[in-house]
C-alpha cells in the first residue's frame, strides 16, 4: 500500500527520538515522521541516569561525547538518615559509595537531551511536526494507520504503516484504548523544583567544620545522587551543569501527608529545611521560580503495549518510581526492542511473534520489577538499618542481573525485556522475599518504638559496585545486615508496643493497625488513591 510514511512517531523526546535514530541506523530508507506538540521540552521526575541507561546512550546511541561536555557524571547513590530534626549534620548516618563510581552514569538535564535526542533523529533524516497537537488517529492494523494534527494553524493528515506512542505520561495510546492502569498498591506522588544557591557538599568550609566527613570520602559527594530518607518519603538532590540543583520529594500519602503551605516551592523547600543534612544544603538556597512541578498518582502501565500496526515506548507503556532511576532503564529497553521490531517489519519480515512477546512480557516485566523493588519500600525506607540491607541487596541483584549481560552484549540484551524466563522468574521472588521481610521488620520496629533509633553516629562507605565476582561482597555485607536486623527483631517480639503508636493521629498505618489489631500495616487501606498533592 502508499502510504505518506512507514512510520509516525508521537512525541519527540528521548523515547521517541532514540526509537527513532535506531531505526534510521537500521533502515536508513525508512520514511518517518515525528510529531511534537511543545516548542521546548520541561523537565522530568529526577533527572539521573543508571549503569543500564548510560550503557545504552553510550554503547548503542553513541551519546559518550555529548554526555562528557554537556551533562555531568554521576558518582553513585548516597543515602542520609537523621533520627531528630535538630540531629547535628555529623552525627547523622551516611551510606554510599567511598571511592569513584566503576561504570559511568550521568545527571542530566532531561531538558537539554530530550533537545539534543531530537536534532540527531532529524539529521538521520526525519520529518518533524512542532509545535503539533494530535486531533486524531486511527489504528487499521496492517491496513494502515492515520493521524491527524493540528500545526501552525493547520490542519494536517499523514498515513503510515506503523504509529509509535511515545508521549510520556500523557499515555495516549494507553487511554484512548481503554488500556491505562494506575497502580493503586503504590500510591505516590511528588513534588519537585530546581535551586539557586545551594551549599557545595565539598566545600573547604565543610572540610573545616566536618574534618571527620570530608577525609572518609575519597570521591566527590556533590556529583552523586544525594538523598534525604524519612518514614514514607524521600527527597533527590541532583546537581545540574551551571550550577542549579534539582530537588523533589516522592511520597507514599498512605504514610505521609505533605506540609500545608503557600506554594509548592515552600512546602518543598520547608520540608527540606526540616532535615538536619536538608537544612545543612539548603539553608540559603532559593526557588527558581515557574520551575515547580508536582504529580498525584505517579506509577501506571498500559496492560496492552502494541498490536498490528502499533505500539507504545517509554514513559507511554508505563512507569514505577523515581527511586533508583529506572525510568531511563524502561525507556531504553522498549525504544531498542520496537526499533528492531519496525525494521524487520519494514524489511518484510512477519513480526507477528515479536509483537506477542512484547504484549506478553512488558506487564510480566513492569509487575516484577516493581514487586522485587518497591513494594511497601516506603514503609521502611525511614530507616537506616534496614534500608542500608536493601540498598546492598537491591543495587547487587541489579548488577547481576542487567548490568552485567549489558555491558557483555548490548545489542543482544536490549531486545529482551528483564525478568524473563526461569532465571527472572527466581531473581524476584528472591528480592520480593527479603523485600517483605524487611517491611515486616520494618512494621515491628515502628510498633514497639524502635523505627529510626539507629539512624545516628554511623556511616558505612563501602568500595563501589562492579559487575564482576566482587558483587559477592556487597552481597555478603548486605545480608549480615538483614541478618542482624532480623537477631534485633527477635528481641523485639518480646517488647510491649510503644504508649505513642496507640495515640490518634501518628500515622496512617498506626491508625489503621489500631482500629483493627489484625490488619497488616503495610497494606492497610487509608485513602491511598487520593492525591495529597493539594
Amino acid at each position: 500500500m502508499n502510504f505518506d510514511y512507514d512510520v509516525v512517531i508521537i512525541g519527540g523526546a528521548f523515547s521517541g527520538a532514540a526509537t527513532t535514530l535506531m531505526l534510521k541506523r537500521k533502515r536508513p530508507e525508512a520514511r518517518v515522521l515525528i510529531i511534537e506538540k511543545t516548542t521546548a521540552f520541561d523537565r522530568k521526575v529526577g533527572e539521573s541516569t543508571t549503569e543500564v541507561s548510560s550503557c545504552y546512550m553510550t554503547r548503542i546511541l553513541g551519546l559518550t561525547h555529548y554526555l562528557g561536555h554537556h551533562q555531568l557524571p554521576k558518582q553513585g547513590l548516597r543515602l542520609w538518615f537523621s533520627k531528630r530534626p535538630d540531629q547535628l549534620f555529623d552525627n547523622c548516618v551516611e551510606i554510599g559509595t567511598r571511592y569513584q563510581s566503576r561504570l559511568p552514569g550521568f545527571q542530566v538535564d532531561r531538558a537539554k537531551l530530550d533537545s539534543h535526542m531530537l536534532d540527531l533523529a532529524c539529521r538521520a533524516g526525519c520529518d518533524l511536526w512542532r509545535p503539533a497537537k494530535v486531533t486524531s488517529f486511527e489504528l487499521n492494523d496492517a491496513n494502515g494507520q492515520r493521524v491527524n494534527a493540528a500545526v501552525d494553524g493547520d490542519e494536517r493528515r499523514a498515513t503510515c504503516r506503523w504509529i509509535i506512542d511515545a508521549t510520556g505520561r500523557a499515555a495516549t495510546f494507553a487511554r484512548k484504548l481503554g488500556h491505562f492502569r494506575p497502580n493503586t498498591d503504590h500510591p505516590i506522588n511528588a513534588v519537585w523544583a530546581r535551586f539557586s544557591g545551594v551549599k557545595e557538599w565539598d566545600s573547604y568550609e565543610w572540610r573545616e567544620r566536618f574534618p571527620d566527613y570530608a577525609n572518609r570520602c575519597r570521591t566527590a559527594r556533590e556529583w552523586a545522587t544525594n538523598h534525604l530518607f524519612g518514614r514514607g518519603w524521600w527527597v533527590w538532590i541532583i546537581p545540574l551543569q551551571g550550577g542549579d540543583v534539582s530537588a523533589g520529594i516522592v511520597y507514599d500519602s498512605r504514610i505521609f501527608k505533605f506540609l500545608d503551605g503557600p506554594t509548592l516551592g515552600q512546602r518543598l523547600h520547608t520540608h527540606i529545611l526540616g532535615n538536619p543534612v536538608g537544612r545543612e544544603i539548603f539553608g540559603a538556597a532559593n526557588v527558581i521560580e515557574g520551575d515547580v512541578h508536582a504529580l498525584s498518582m505517579l506509577p501506571y502501565h498500559s496492560e496492552q503495549v502494541c498490536g498490528d500496526g502499533w505500539a507504545m515506548v517509554g514513559d507511554a507503556a508505563g512507569f514505577i518510581d523515581p527511586l533508583y532511576s529506572p525510568g531511563l532503564d524502561f525507556c531504553s529497553y522498549t525504544s531498542y526492542y520496537v526499533a528492531d521490531l519496525l525494521a524487520r517489519s519494514l524489511k518484510g519480515e512477519d513480526v507477528a511473534s515479536l509483537v506477542r512477546h512484547y504484549n506478553e512480557q512488558y506487564p510480566i516485566t513492569y509487575r516484577s520489577w516493581f514487586e522485587s523493588l518497591y513494594k511497601d519500600k516506603y514503609y521502611y525506607m525511614g530507616d537506616a538499618e534496614l534500608m542500608s540491607a536493601a540498598l546492598l541487596l537491591d543495587v547487587s541483584s541489579y548488577y547481576t542481573g542487567l548490568v552485567r549481560a549489558v555491558y557483555r552484549d548490548p545489542e543482544r540484551e536490549f531486545l529482551h525485556l528483564p525478568f524473563s524466563g526461569t532465571g527472572g522468574k527466581l531473581v524476584r521472588k528472591i528480592m520480593s522475599f527479603y523485600g517483605r521481610r524487611l517491611t515486616t521488620l520494618a512494621n515491628r520496629r515502628w510498633m514497639t518504638g524502635y523505627y529510626g533509633q539507629r539512624n545516628a553516629g554511623w556511616r558505612e562507605l563501602y568500595d563501589g559496585f562492579v559487575p564482576d565476582r566482587r558483587l559477592a561482597k556487597q552481597i555478603s555485607r548486605g545480608l549480615r545486615r538483614w541478618l542482624k536486623c532480623e537477631l534485633i527483631n527477635l528481641a523485639l517480639m518480646f517488647r510491649r508496643p510503644a504508649t505513642a503508636v496507640a495515640g490518634v493521629g501518628l500515622s496512617a498505618v498506626a491508625e489503621a493497625k489500631a482500629d483493627d489489631p489484625g490488619r497488616t500495616p503495610a497494606t492497610a487501606s487509608t485513602g491511598a488513591g487520593s492525591s495529597a498533592l493539594s
